[in-house]
């Protein structure tokens, strides 16, 4: 099957709408941002009463206009990229439809016009406006360390578990129904609560025995909630040592010098047309997944 041209109309509108590094596309995306915190706003103020009532028209107007243009978006979307259902499909694809329907739906289901608020989904786009996606690293050096702790965490956390169990029971026996602690379930949930330095109020102990147990929970709470921390802290710094140690001397002196920023990660935010592939790299001319260009010479 030969495949259709591609319009110089849709190279352009392309450009604007999936990438971000030309002004259009910067101020297309940033008013898009606006736009749905404009419209969760609207959506936020009409679940109070007093608003509705005096402001209903108004308020459904506006949340009218927003979804229109969030309809014209979503088909412009579909139209300018080769493989439509690639973007249909997509996750940004189905948040795309999910924030446009609720208010059609509304017209058929009463109570579904809340649903527009999954359109705050779509602020994720900012990681790519606002070219955050630098800071992507180091947040995966940190899912690493986390990912690598796992083990030790879930034994903390398990001995934890069982510390707030025994506490619980002590607490039970201490202090009693009159004081609250009408089970042991219950007195688990507040050992637990305590050890979390939360302190809800709805139970406390009354004794003096059972005070100074509390304050020893108290001050277990403290060492509790800095283990984990260490734990991650302590990976995330031996990893990035591994990391450091296994580049030679002639690999970081590439680095230092190919890039004047070394060791960045790549923030541009070309978009392949015919496979919706991102993260290319900068000044990449062509897809690194199908190949195709990634700025097709647009054909009339």
């Amino acid at each position: 099957m030969k495949e259709k041209p591609y319009k110089r109309w849709q190279a352009k509108l392309h450009e604007i709408i999936y990438e971000a590094d030309t002004p259009a596309g910067k101020l297309f995306d940033v008013t898009l941002l606006i736009v749905i915190l404009a419209s969760i706003t609207l959506v936020m103020l009409e679940s109070v009463v007093s608003i509705q009532v005096r402001y209903h028209t108004f308020l459904n107007i506006s949340e009218w206009i927003i979804t229109i243009l969030f309809s014209i978006e979503y088909i412009l979307r579909i139209v300018t990229v080769k493989k439509p259902l690639k973007y249909i499909t997509s996750f940004y694809g189905i948040i795309d439809l999910l924030s446009t329907i609720p208010k059609f739906l509304s017209l058929i289901f009463a109570g579904t016009q809340a649903l527009v608020a999954l359109r705050a989904l779509r602020l994720l786009r900012v990681f790519r406006i606002l070219k955050l996606a630098r800071f992507l690293g180091a947040s995966n050096h940190l899912a690493a360390a986390i990912k690598a702790s796992r083990a030790k965490i879930f034994v903390f956390l398990f001995a934890v578990v069982i510390a707030a169990t025994i506490f619980g029971t002590i607490m039970y026996l201490v202090e009693g129904e009159a004081s609250g602690f009408s089970n042991i379930p219950k007195s688990v949930y507040w050992c637990i609560v305590t050890l979390t330095t939360v302190g809800f109020g709805d139970i406390a102990p009354v004794t003096p025995l059972g005070q100074f147990i509390a304050s020893i929970i108290m001050v277990l709470g403290y060492g509790i909630i800095a283990v984990p921390t260490g734990i991650v802290s302590a990976e995330y710094t031996r990893k990035a040592y591994r990391e450091e140690k296994d580049l030679d001397p002639y690999t970081i002196k590439q680095l230092n010098s190919t890039s004047p920023h070394p060791r960045e990660v790549d923030v541009n935010s070309q978009s392949c047309s015919f496979c919706m592939a991102q993260n290319h790299k900068d000044h990449a001319k062509f897809c690194y997944k199908c190949g195709h260009p990634l700025h097709l010479k647009s054909s009339d």
